[in-house]
Protein backbone atom coordinates (compact mmCIF):
# COMPACT_ATOMS: atom_id res chain seq x y z
CA UNK A 1 0.00 0.00 0.00
CA UNK A 2 1.47 3.25 -1.05
CA UNK A 3 1.59 6.04 1.88
CA UNK A 4 0.61 9.22 0.92
CA UNK A 5 1.00 12.56 2.70
CA UNK A 6 1.02 16.53 2.44
CA UNK A 7 4.07 18.28 2.90
CA UNK A 8 3.55 21.24 5.38
CA UNK A 9 4.30 25.12 4.67
CA UNK A 10 6.34 25.81 7.84
CA UNK A 11 9.69 26.46 6.45
CA UNK A 12 11.35 24.40 9.52
CA UNK A 13 8.64 21.97 8.84
CA UNK A 14 9.92 21.62 4.85
CA UNK A 15 13.57 21.64 6.06
CA UNK A 16 12.64 18.75 8.20
CA UNK A 17 11.31 16.72 5.11
CA UNK A 18 14.36 17.44 3.48
CA UNK A 19 16.75 15.69 6.24
CA UNK A 20 14.75 13.11 6.82
CA UNK A 21 14.24 12.36 3.42
CA UNK A 22 18.25 12.23 3.24
CA UNK A 23 18.12 10.20 5.74
CA UNK A 24 15.73 7.46 4.19
CA UNK A 25 17.35 7.62 0.99
CA UNK A 26 21.13 6.91 2.52
CA UNK A 27 19.34 3.70 4.70
CA UNK A 28 17.53 2.55 1.94
CA UNK A 29 20.49 2.14 0.10
CA UNK A 30 21.74 -0.20 2.49
CA UNK A 31 18.78 -1.97 3.36
CA UNK A 32 16.09 -1.48 0.11
CA UNK A 33 13.94 -3.94 2.33
CA UNK A 34 13.02 -1.42 5.21
CA UNK A 35 10.23 1.26 5.48
CA UNK A 36 11.68 4.00 4.48
CA UNK A 37 8.82 6.31 5.65
CA UNK A 38 6.79 4.33 7.98
CA UNK A 39 7.33 7.56 11.23
CA UNK A 40 7.79 10.56 8.81
CA UNK A 41 4.51 11.91 9.20
CA UNK A 42 4.45 11.57 12.49
CA UNK A 43 7.95 13.46 13.32
CA UNK A 44 6.83 16.24 10.73
CA UNK A 45 3.61 16.74 12.74
CA UNK A 46 5.70 16.66 15.83
CA UNK A 47 8.07 19.63 14.41
CA UNK A 48 5.12 21.15 13.29
CA UNK A 49 3.52 21.19 16.94
CA UNK A 50 6.74 23.23 18.42
CA UNK A 51 7.36 25.46 15.50
CA UNK A 52 6.00 29.10 16.76
CA UNK A 53 3.56 31.07 13.74
CA UNK A 54 1.47 33.76 13.03
CA UNK A 55 -1.96 32.89 14.05
CA UNK A 56 -3.22 33.03 10.29
CA UNK A 57 -1.37 33.96 6.72
CA UNK A 58 -3.87 36.93 5.96
CA UNK A 59 -2.05 39.57 8.43
CA UNK A 60 1.43 40.47 8.83
CA UNK A 61 2.85 40.28 12.02
CA UNK A 62 5.53 42.52 12.86
CA UNK A 63 7.72 42.03 16.18
CA UNK A 64 9.51 45.35 17.58
CA UNK A 65 10.52 47.20 20.94
CA UNK A 66 13.63 48.30 22.94
CA UNK A 67 15.27 47.90 26.18
CA UNK A 68 16.73 51.05 27.79
CA UNK A 69 18.04 50.59 31.45
CA UNK A 70 20.12 53.30 33.15
CA UNK A 71 22.51 53.58 36.14
CA UNK A 72 21.94 56.96 37.51
CA UNK A 73 23.99 58.74 40.22
CA UNK A 74 21.87 61.49 42.05
CA UNK A 75 22.73 63.93 44.88
CA UNK A 76 19.68 65.97 46.46
CA UNK A 77 22.85 67.90 48.79
CA UNK A 78 22.48 65.76 51.88
CA UNK A 79 21.95 62.38 50.28
CA UNK A 80 23.71 60.55 47.50
CA UNK A 81 23.46 57.02 45.69
CA UNK A 82 23.80 55.49 42.39
CA UNK A 83 20.63 53.77 41.61
CA UNK A 84 20.61 51.43 38.42
CA UNK A 85 16.85 50.22 36.42
CA UNK A 86 14.65 50.95 33.63
CA UNK A 87 14.88 54.76 32.28
CA UNK A 88 10.77 55.56 32.30
CA UNK A 89 11.56 58.11 29.60
CA UNK A 90 11.11 55.78 27.03
CA UNK A 91 10.58 52.87 28.83
CA UNK A 92 11.90 48.95 27.62
CA UNK A 93 9.01 47.42 25.81
CA UNK A 94 8.14 45.20 23.30
CA UNK A 95 5.21 45.48 20.46
CA UNK A 96 2.83 43.50 17.91
CA UNK A 97 2.11 45.17 14.81
CA UNK A 98 -0.50 43.42 12.46
CA UNK A 99 -1.79 44.56 9.66
CA UNK A 100 -3.59 43.37 6.32
CA UNK A 101 -4.16 44.22 3.03
CA UNK A 102 -8.53 44.50 2.25
CA UNK A 103 -8.57 46.62 -1.04
CA UNK A 104 -6.68 48.64 -3.11
CA UNK A 105 -6.91 51.69 -0.83
CA UNK A 106 -7.83 50.05 2.66
CA UNK A 107 -5.91 47.66 5.31
CA UNK A 108 -7.20 47.18 8.93
CA UNK A 109 -4.32 46.26 11.38
CA UNK A 110 -3.46 46.37 15.49
CA UNK A 111 -0.79 47.40 17.71
CA UNK A 112 -0.14 45.87 20.92
CA UNK A 113 2.37 47.58 23.14
CA UNK A 114 3.78 46.20 26.58
CA UNK A 115 6.19 47.99 28.95
CA UNK A 116 8.74 46.84 30.66
CA UNK A 117 9.11 48.34 34.79
CA UNK A 118 12.56 46.79 35.77
CA UNK A 119 13.31 49.71 38.66
CA UNK A 120 10.97 51.94 37.43
CA UNK A 121 13.21 55.25 36.97
CA UNK A 122 10.48 57.91 37.82
CA UNK A 123 9.51 56.29 40.95
CA UNK A 124 12.99 56.11 42.47
CA UNK A 125 13.32 58.16 45.40
CA UNK A 126 15.81 58.03 48.61
CA UNK A 127 14.37 55.26 50.43
CA UNK A 128 13.59 53.65 46.94
CA UNK A 129 16.14 52.31 45.13
CA UNK A 130 13.70 49.87 43.16
CA UNK A 131 10.91 52.35 42.59
CA UNK A 132 7.31 51.41 42.49
CA UNK A 133 5.70 48.69 40.24
CA UNK A 134 9.58 47.35 39.70
CA UNK A 135 9.94 43.70 37.80
CA UNK A 136 6.30 43.97 35.84
CA UNK A 137 4.41 44.29 33.09
CA UNK A 138 1.81 47.09 31.87
CA UNK A 139 -0.12 47.58 28.52
CA UNK A 140 1.16 50.46 27.06
CA UNK A 141 -1.52 50.12 23.85
CA UNK A 142 -4.20 47.89 22.37
CA UNK A 143 -5.90 48.78 19.74
CA UNK A 144 -7.34 48.33 16.15
CA UNK A 145 -7.26 50.45 13.10
CA UNK A 146 -8.76 50.70 9.30
CA UNK A 147 -6.67 53.22 7.13
CA UNK A 148 -7.90 54.29 3.76
CA UNK A 149 -4.40 55.29 1.98
CA UNK A 150 -6.28 58.53 0.82
CA UNK A 151 -8.35 59.58 3.45
CA UNK A 152 -6.51 58.59 6.53
CA UNK A 153 -6.69 56.16 10.11
CA UNK A 154 -9.35 55.78 12.47
CA UNK A 155 -8.20 54.02 15.06
CA UNK A 156 -10.20 52.79 18.73
CA UNK A 157 -8.95 50.82 21.94
CA UNK A 158 -5.94 51.91 24.29
CA UNK A 159 -3.62 54.33 22.51
CA UNK A 160 -2.19 58.00 22.08
CA UNK A 161 -4.55 60.90 22.49
CA UNK A 162 -3.94 63.53 19.63
CA UNK A 163 -1.99 65.90 22.77
CA UNK A 164 -0.03 62.38 23.32
CA UNK A 165 4.12 63.69 23.71
CA UNK A 166 2.37 66.94 21.54
CA UNK A 167 6.18 68.38 22.56
CA UNK A 168 8.01 65.59 22.85
CA UNK A 169 7.39 64.33 19.64
CA UNK A 170 8.40 67.80 17.82
CA UNK A 171 12.19 66.70 19.24
CA UNK A 172 13.87 66.05 15.82
CA UNK A 173 17.09 65.23 16.96
CA UNK A 174 18.67 61.81 18.47
CA UNK A 175 17.77 63.36 21.50
CA UNK A 176 13.83 62.04 21.79
CA UNK A 177 14.24 59.14 23.92
CA UNK A 178 17.19 60.70 26.21
CA UNK A 179 16.26 64.49 26.59
CA UNK A 180 12.88 65.54 25.09
CA UNK A 181 10.36 67.98 26.82
CA UNK A 182 9.10 66.02 29.92
CA UNK A 183 12.58 64.34 30.77
CA UNK A 184 13.81 66.36 33.84
CA UNK A 185 10.62 65.68 34.90
CA UNK A 186 10.51 62.06 34.54
CA UNK A 187 14.54 61.75 36.27
CA UNK A 188 13.58 63.72 39.25
CA UNK A 189 9.77 62.88 39.57
CA UNK A 190 9.62 60.33 43.00
CA UNK A 191 12.52 62.02 44.88
CA UNK A 192 11.75 64.17 48.13
CA UNK A 193 11.92 67.57 48.05
CA UNK A 194 14.88 69.63 50.20
CA UNK A 195 14.74 72.67 52.01
CA UNK A 196 18.05 73.71 53.84
CA UNK A 197 18.48 70.38 54.18
CA UNK A 198 15.34 69.34 55.59
CA UNK A 199 12.50 67.40 53.67
CA UNK A 200 9.46 70.19 52.78
CA UNK A 201 6.26 67.90 54.38
CA UNK A 202 7.17 64.62 52.37
CA UNK A 203 6.82 66.80 49.38
CA UNK A 204 8.26 64.92 45.87
CA UNK A 205 8.98 66.45 42.87
CA UNK A 206 6.26 65.25 41.26
CA UNK A 207 3.80 66.20 43.67
CA UNK A 208 4.83 69.87 42.77
CA UNK A 209 4.82 69.64 39.10
CA UNK A 210 2.15 70.13 37.13
CA UNK A 211 0.41 68.69 34.15
CA UNK A 212 -1.50 65.28 32.95
CA UNK A 213 2.04 63.52 31.04
CA UNK A 214 4.79 63.39 33.44
CA UNK A 215 4.82 66.28 35.13
CA UNK A 216 4.68 68.57 31.66
CA UNK A 217 1.59 70.35 31.10
CA UNK A 218 0.33 70.84 27.33
CA UNK A 219 0.57 67.22 26.92
CA UNK A 220 -2.22 64.29 27.33
CA UNK A 221 -1.77 60.84 27.69
CA UNK A 222 -3.00 57.16 26.65
CA UNK A 223 -6.13 56.49 27.27
CA UNK A 224 -9.36 54.67 26.15
CA UNK A 225 -10.27 56.98 22.60
CA UNK A 226 -11.45 57.07 19.17
CA UNK A 227 -8.58 59.01 17.18
CA UNK A 228 -8.56 60.12 13.62
CA UNK A 229 -4.98 60.85 11.94
CA UNK A 230 -5.47 62.49 8.26
CA UNK A 231 -2.74 61.23 5.06
CA UNK A 232 0.28 64.24 5.33
CA UNK A 233 -0.73 67.00 2.52
CA UNK A 234 2.60 69.27 1.93
CA UNK A 235 3.88 68.34 5.22
CA UNK A 236 0.80 68.56 7.16
CA UNK A 237 -1.00 66.07 8.82
CA UNK A 238 -4.16 66.31 11.50
CA UNK A 239 -5.01 64.13 14.99
CA UNK A 240 -7.74 64.38 16.76
CA UNK A 241 -9.11 61.55 19.32
CA UNK A 242 -12.13 61.62 21.84
CA UNK A 243 -12.34 59.38 24.32
CA UNK A 244 -12.64 58.62 28.19
CA UNK A 245 -15.26 60.49 30.44
CA UNK A 246 -14.38 63.20 28.17
CA UNK A 247 -11.30 63.99 27.07
CA UNK A 248 -10.83 65.33 23.61
CA UNK A 249 -8.18 66.89 21.22
CA UNK A 250 -7.24 68.17 18.31
CA UNK A 251 -2.93 68.12 16.83
CA UNK A 252 -1.58 69.51 13.87
CA UNK A 253 1.90 68.25 12.56
CA UNK A 254 4.00 70.19 10.03
CA UNK A 255 7.49 68.26 8.77
CA UNK A 256 9.62 69.03 5.71
CA UNK A 257 13.02 70.34 4.26
CA UNK A 258 13.47 73.81 3.38
CA UNK A 259 16.62 73.56 1.46
CA UNK A 260 19.46 73.05 3.82
CA UNK A 261 17.24 72.82 6.54
CA UNK A 262 15.36 70.05 8.25
CA UNK A 263 11.71 71.42 9.94
CA UNK A 264 9.50 69.42 12.91
CA UNK A 265 6.74 71.34 14.02
CA UNK A 266 3.37 69.98 16.39
CA UNK A 267 0.82 72.07 17.96
CA UNK A 268 -2.42 71.38 19.91
CA UNK A 269 -5.07 71.92 21.74
CA UNK A 270 -6.93 69.67 24.17
CA UNK A 271 -10.08 69.66 26.84
CA UNK A 272 -10.39 67.14 29.44
CA UNK A 273 -13.57 66.92 32.04
CA UNK A 274 -13.09 63.16 33.47
CA UNK A 275 -12.30 63.39 36.40
CA UNK A 276 -10.03 60.31 36.99
CA UNK A 277 -7.60 62.33 34.85
CA UNK A 278 -7.59 65.60 36.21
CA UNK A 279 -5.82 68.59 35.39
CA UNK A 280 -3.76 69.63 38.36
CA UNK A 281 -5.82 67.72 40.82
CA UNK A 282 -7.19 64.62 40.19
CA UNK A 283 -11.18 64.07 41.26
CA UNK A 284 -11.32 66.80 42.68
CA UNK A 285 -14.93 67.37 41.81
CA UNK A 286 -16.26 68.30 38.08
CA UNK A 287 -12.69 68.44 36.03
CA UNK A 288 -13.08 71.19 33.11
CA UNK A 289 -8.93 71.80 31.63
CA UNK A 290 -7.60 73.09 29.23
CA UNK A 291 -4.43 72.11 27.46
CA UNK A 292 -2.37 73.64 25.18
CA UNK A 293 1.33 73.22 23.79
CA UNK A 294 3.39 73.78 20.85
CA UNK A 295 6.73 72.76 19.77
CA UNK A 296 9.44 72.51 16.95
CA UNK A 297 12.86 71.64 16.14
CA UNK A 298 15.04 72.91 13.07
CA UNK A 299 18.22 71.74 11.88
CA UNK A 300 20.97 72.75 9.67
CA UNK A 301 21.59 68.93 7.99
CA UNK A 302 25.01 70.35 6.09
CA UNK A 303 26.48 71.02 9.77
CA UNK A 304 24.06 69.27 12.12
CA UNK A 305 23.62 72.30 14.82
CA UNK A 306 20.06 72.50 15.36
CA UNK A 307 17.29 73.94 17.99
CA UNK A 308 14.06 72.34 19.58
CA UNK A 309 12.02 74.35 22.05
CA UNK A 310 8.41 74.94 22.44
CA UNK A 311 5.90 76.16 25.32
CA UNK A 312 3.09 74.57 26.78
CA UNK A 313 -0.18 75.70 29.19
CA UNK A 314 -2.64 74.25 31.36
CA UNK A 315 -5.52 75.81 32.90
CA UNK A 316 -8.37 74.36 35.26
CA UNK A 317 -11.22 76.19 35.27
CA UNK A 318 -12.97 74.10 38.31
CA UNK A 319 -9.79 75.06 40.87
CA UNK A 320 -11.50 78.34 41.99
CA UNK A 321 -14.69 76.64 42.52
CA UNK A 322 -13.13 74.78 45.66
CA UNK A 323 -10.41 78.09 46.48
CA UNK A 324 -10.96 81.77 44.83
CA UNK A 325 -7.65 82.35 45.91
CA UNK A 326 -6.13 79.64 43.87
CA UNK A 327 -3.94 80.12 40.64
CA UNK A 328 -5.67 78.07 37.72
CA UNK A 329 -2.88 78.39 34.91
CA UNK A 330 0.26 76.51 34.54
CA UNK A 331 2.86 76.96 32.24
CA UNK A 332 6.03 76.06 30.98
CA UNK A 333 8.79 76.54 28.53
CA UNK A 334 12.04 74.84 27.45
CA UNK A 335 15.07 75.15 24.55
CA UNK A 336 17.57 72.88 23.33
CA UNK A 337 20.29 73.22 21.21
CA UNK A 338 23.36 71.48 19.54
CA UNK A 339 24.44 69.32 17.11
CA UNK A 340 24.42 65.99 15.26
CA UNK A 341 27.31 64.77 12.95
CA UNK A 342 28.51 61.76 11.81
CA UNK A 343 32.27 62.40 13.24
CA UNK A 344 32.91 58.04 13.15
CA UNK A 345 31.90 55.56 11.09
CA UNK A 346 30.00 53.68 13.85
CA UNK A 347 27.11 56.49 13.00
CA UNK A 348 25.92 60.11 14.54
CA UNK A 349 27.43 61.37 17.53
CA UNK A 350 24.46 63.90 19.18
CA UNK A 351 25.96 66.89 21.78
CA UNK A 352 23.31 69.06 23.65
CA UNK A 353 22.33 71.52 26.08
CA UNK A 354 19.04 72.66 27.54
CA UNK A 355 16.90 74.70 30.01
CA UNK A 356 13.24 74.47 31.12
CA UNK A 357 11.82 76.81 32.97
CA UNK A 358 8.21 75.95 34.71
CA UNK A 359 5.52 78.28 36.81
CA UNK A 360 2.74 76.32 38.28
CA UNK A 361 -0.32 77.13 39.45
CA UNK A 362 -2.04 75.79 41.97
CA UNK A 363 -2.43 72.24 43.97
CA UNK A 364 -4.95 72.13 46.43
CA UNK A 365 -4.57 68.07 46.98
CA UNK A 366 -0.94 69.20 48.04
CA UNK A 367 0.50 71.73 50.57
CA UNK A 368 2.97 72.53 53.56
CA UNK A 369 3.31 74.62 56.45
CA UNK A 370 -0.23 73.53 56.76
CA UNK A 371 -1.42 75.27 53.34
CA UNK A 372 -1.95 74.59 50.09
CA UNK A 373 0.75 74.54 47.36
CA UNK A 374 -0.01 77.73 45.70
CA UNK A 375 2.74 78.58 43.31
CA UNK A 376 6.04 76.81 42.14
CA UNK A 377 9.44 78.45 40.19
CA UNK A 378 11.10 75.76 38.85
CA UNK A 379 14.28 75.33 36.57
CA UNK A 380 15.75 72.51 35.17
CA UNK A 381 19.01 72.11 33.14
CA UNK A 382 20.78 70.00 31.48
CA UNK A 383 23.46 68.96 29.01
CA UNK A 384 25.11 65.77 27.47
CA UNK A 385 26.10 63.07 24.80
CA UNK A 386 24.75 60.53 22.71
CA UNK A 387 26.30 58.47 20.22
CA UNK A 388 24.25 56.38 18.31
CA UNK A 389 25.92 52.76 17.28
CA UNK A 390 24.41 51.88 13.85
CA UNK A 391 25.39 47.83 13.38
CA UNK A 392 23.69 47.55 16.29
CA UNK A 393 20.95 49.65 16.14
CA UNK A 394 21.87 51.13 19.55
CA UNK A 395 22.18 54.12 21.40
CA UNK A 396 24.70 54.89 24.39
CA UNK A 397 24.20 58.25 26.50
CA UNK A 398 25.52 60.57 29.37
CA UNK A 399 23.13 63.18 30.47
CA UNK A 400 24.06 65.30 33.19
CA UNK A 401 20.96 66.69 34.73
CA UNK A 402 20.19 69.93 37.56
CA UNK A 403 17.44 71.00 39.38
CA UNK A 404 16.45 74.14 41.73
CA UNK A 405 13.51 76.17 42.17
CA UNK A 406 11.13 77.68 44.93
CA UNK A 407 7.55 77.25 45.96
CA UNK A 408 5.13 79.26 47.74
CA UNK A 409 1.76 77.93 49.49
CA UNK A 410 -1.47 79.60 49.96
CA UNK A 411 -0.21 81.57 53.50
CA UNK A 412 1.95 83.12 51.43
CA UNK A 413 5.17 81.36 52.59
CA UNK A 414 8.14 80.28 50.34
CA UNK A 415 10.91 77.83 50.82
CA UNK A 416 13.75 77.36 48.15
CA UNK A 417 14.33 74.46 47.50
CA UNK A 418 18.01 72.73 47.51
CA UNK A 419 19.56 71.95 44.29
CA UNK A 420 18.75 68.25 43.10
CA UNK A 421 22.10 66.49 40.67
CA UNK A 422 21.86 63.73 38.67
CA UNK A 423 23.99 61.78 36.10
CA UNK A 424 22.37 59.20 33.54
CA UNK A 425 24.67 56.83 31.89
CA UNK A 426 22.78 53.63 29.87
CA UNK A 427 21.79 52.32 26.57
CA UNK A 428 18.58 51.69 24.17
CA UNK A 429 18.76 48.96 21.60
CA UNK A 430 15.92 47.93 19.68
CA UNK A 431 14.90 45.08 17.88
Amino acid sequence: MKSVFKLSSSPLALLAVLGLSMSVTSASAADLGGDCCSDLEERVAELEATTARKGNRKVSLTISGWVNEEAMYWDDGSESNVYVGTNKLEQSRFRFVGEARIAPDWSAGYTIEIGVNGGSSNTWGQDNPDGSGSNSLVVRKSSWFIKNDKLGRVLVGQDGTALYHVLDDADGANTRSFSDAQAAAVAQNGFRIRSNGGFVDGLTWGNILQGIDNGTVGQDGRRNVVRYDSPTIAGFSLAASWGEDDDWGLALTYKNVWGDFQVLGKVGYGENSDENIGCADKKIGGTDCEMFGAAGTIMHVPTGLYVYGGYAQNTDNNIRNFDATAEDTSTMWFIQGGIERKWISLGKTTIFGEYRHDEGGSKLSQGFGGANLQATDLNFAAAGVIQHLDPAAMDLYVVYRHGEGDITNADNVSADLDAFDAVQMGALIQF
